[in-house]
């Protein structure tokens, strides 16, 4: 699919999917003859792991990291046990710290909430 197609898909813009190919993040599966990306699934499956970690606020090089983990252990040449358990435990890692920052989204979640609620409260003619 071409990068229109998969800006539609992702919710990305095409600057956005540009700008992960220039730092390594994502390159497209082919081009045509006239130079327009091409990309698949497994693309665009890999732009939304990218998508999903922003509003977690991971560094492009986390982002890196995290793809090339994922990637070693989604290889067709799977990793002997010694490197997979090592992989595992770097993905890990990230787990630990997504959770940990979805529970402080969690908390700023609640606390917007109640100061919405807090405004509609005192907008209420019967206050």
């Amino acid at each position: 699919m071409q990068i229109g197609e998969v800006a539609d898909r992702t919710g990305l813009s095409l600057r956005t999917i540009r700008h992960y190919e220039e730092v390594g993040l994502v390159v497209p599966s082919a081009r045509t003859k006239g130079g327009f990306r091409l990309y698949t699934a497994a693309d665009v499956d890999r732009l939304m792991v990218i998508r999903r970690m922003k509003p977690l606020d991971f560094s492009l090089e986390e982002m890196r990291d995290l793809l090339s983990i994922t990637d070693r252990l989604a290889s067709d040449q799977p990793p002997a046990d010694a490197e997979r358990e090592r992989l595992r435990e770097r993905l890990d890692a990230y787990r630990k710290i997504a959770d940990a920052r979805c529970e402080t989204l969690r908390a700023q979640l609640m606390a917007a909430e109640d100061f919405a609620a807090t405004l509609r409260r005192r907008l209420d003619p019967r206050n």
